[in-house]
């Protein structure tokens, strides 16, 4: 399945990350999902497939700034 992310979204996921924040800003599309936790400021790459996995839901589009 095919998830239609763009660089800016805010994200959802799953798995809390061990700083408590769940929630996760896109800097990279690519075979790999790069991610800056909102909490920590802390950056991750997925793999695109485990990324597809852990996502819950979109909080913000990235076109909602404009």
């Amino acid at each position: 399945m095919y998830i239609d992310i763009h660089v800016g979204d805010v994200v959802r996921l799953r798995k809390q990350h061990p700083c408590g924040g769940f929630d996760w800003e896109v800097v990279r599309i690519g075979a790999d999902i790069g991610l800056v936790c909102q909490t920590c400021r802390r950056r991750v790459l997925l793999p695109r497939g485990e990324f597809n996995k852990r996502l819950k839901t979109i909080l913000k589009h990235a076109s909602e700034d404009e």
